[in-house]
């Protein structure tokens, strides 16, 4: 009687959506969308079940995190959902017809997660391997400790419903995933969301991750990001949870564009995290324990004498003899062997990119008071702006006061106020940032300059929309926020100076 009643349900339902499909095709205008007749269809699917909710695909990922997935308590639910990826969604994290489960994460921190073995092996060879290969082994339930449950999830939703969903928190460890279980579209997804999040900041921590991950493009963008804006990434939270491993290949890096005592300070900010995780007391000699070799890949006699003296010599790091002999070898005419490097290192070399063929002066300009030159720049390859070359003055030597800044749409990234001296050439005169600013390719940024000083001075004539430097194209337009003529054309700021 219960099996009669059943079907008779069944058939209702199904009657049912036939007559909205035929009333559907009948009396909608010719076009009307898919999703459109299916909300209708699912209107008429809760009509028949009141009491069993059936939910759009991207409520239902969302349920299906949390295993709160109904889909089952329909019996046609399949005919909501036109095409296999729409059917795939359904299954993701859900209970109905999973076949196997994970168990993911640490111990304390474990979530059980239902899978399903074919559409696991159609996304990745290993689930392909560990369900059908050869030394497949039919488990129900498969612990994985290593990975965490939410980056495990992001994974089988890309296997799912071909949907990638990263974020900052957890890429890395769905990069790890991805990695493991070898899905390589994910991984070189999550790739390029650490390339474009790339920053000073992290640069030294996607490092030690790009390397152990084995992703060369990655680790190289590191070391342009690391190398340029040096100090910053030295100084970074970041920098002190790297492994022993990343902090040589750092600390012997040529390219290093820092000052040696920065170096310095951050490798003792570096032993004294370190001695934190061996539950070590960050006592000096402890941090010399942990430093261990790495300390002589600083090049401390390469410091100005001022500095060494007034840090590293009294940092207690060095052993007297070693204090001593670095004394000795800045004064003595006979230097003593040391054990650290005496060659500073090479840095980077600036490049500039000059947008003017020529420059003139007249007798009534340029004139400044007060009033703002500006331009707008795009790049087509990420580089570093460290500053701007300027005009000077035209009628003999001249100091002047200039307040020179960046801005992206708006919103100012670097600002500085420095005085340079003119010696009435029509040479360019550089200003620097206080640091190499990041400018990302496609995006037009806009450089500005306020100076303050002898009013005649020269300025640049013939200029260019567009400049080759290097392997970096450069596009040039004019600024609104230019209020002293500066323009594509003619000018001020007639070189940007930055490092590629």
């Amino acid at each position: 009687m219960q099996m009669s009643l059943r079907c008779i349900f069944i058939y209702q339902f199904n009657l049912g959506l036939y007559r909205l499909y035929t009333r559907s095709r009948r009396e909608s205008p010719q076009g009307t969308s898919q999703t459109a007749l299916r909300c209708d269809w699912k209107r008429m699917a809760a009509e028949l079940f009141p009491t069993k909710k059936l939910v759009s695909s991207s409520i239902q990922n969302q349920q299906n995190v949390s295993n709160n997935n109904s889909a089952q308590g329909c019996c046609s639910w399949q005919g909501l959902y036109p095409t296999i990826r729409e059917r795939n969604s359904v299954m993701f994290n859900n209970e109905m017809m999973a076949d196997v489960h994970f168990v993911v994460g640490p111990p304390g921190g474990t979530q059980r997660v239902p899978g399903h073995k074919y559409v696991l092996a159609v996304g990745s060879s290993v689930f392909h391997a560990m369900f059908y290969g050869e030394l497949a082994e039919d488990q129900e339930e498969i612990r994985i400790p290593d990975v965490e449950p939410p980056s495990f999830l992001a994974m089988l939703k890309y296997i799912y419903c071909d949907e990638i969903d990263l974020c900052a928190d957890t890429v890395l460890a769905t990069l790890y995933a991805a990695k493991k279980y070898i899905v390589p579209h994910l991984a070189r997804a999550c790739v390029n969301f650490l390339e474009t999040s790339l920053s000073a900041k992290n640069a030294c921590v996607l490092l030690s991750q790009s390397c152990l991950f084995e992703e060369p493009d990655l680790t190289q963008r590191c070391w342009e990001v690391i190398d340029a804006q040096a100090e910053l990434a030295l100084r970074s939270e970041g920098f002190c949870d790297i492994d022993v491993q990343t902090l040589e290949s750092i600390l012997q890096r040529e390219t290093l564009n820092a000052k040696e005592m920065v170096v310095f300070e951050a490798a003792l900010n570096w032993a004294e995290a370190e001695c934190q995780r061996r539950d070590l007391p960050p006592t000096i000699e402890n941090k010399r324990l942990v430093l261990g070799k790495a300390i002589y890949l600083i090049r401390i006699p390469t410091m100005v004498l001022e500095d060494f003296a007034n840090g590293a010599a009294q940092s207690g790091v060095l052993t007297l003899n070693e204090t001593n002999d670095i004394f000795l070898w800045y004064t003595a005419s006979k230097k003593p062997d040391l054990l650290f490097c005496t060659k500073p290192r090479k840095g980077l070399s600036p490049q500039r990119c000059h947008r003017f063929q020529s420059c003139a002066y007249r007798s009534n300009q340029w004139r400044y008071r007060g009033r703002c030159d500006s331009i707008q720049f795009a790049v087509d390859k990420r580089v570093f702006i460290a500053g701007f070359g300027l005009y000077g003055s035209s009628c003999g030597s001249a100091e002047y006061s200039a307040k020179i800044e960046l801005k992206r749409q708006g919103v100012p990234m670097a600002q500085r106020i420095i005085k340079f001296f003119s010696g009435g050439s029509s040479n360019t005169f550089p200003v620097w940032f206080d640091y190499p600013v990041q400018i990302e390719p496609d995006t037009f940024y806009t450089a500005s300059v306020v100076l303050d000083g002898n009013e005649l001075s020269y300025f640049g004539q013939e200029g260019m929309t567009e400049v080759q430097c290097g392997k970096v194209t450069f596009q040039f337009q004019c600024s609104s926020d230019s209020t002293n003529g500066t323009g594509v054309q003619g000018g001020q700021i007639p070189e940007l100076i930055f490092y590629a």
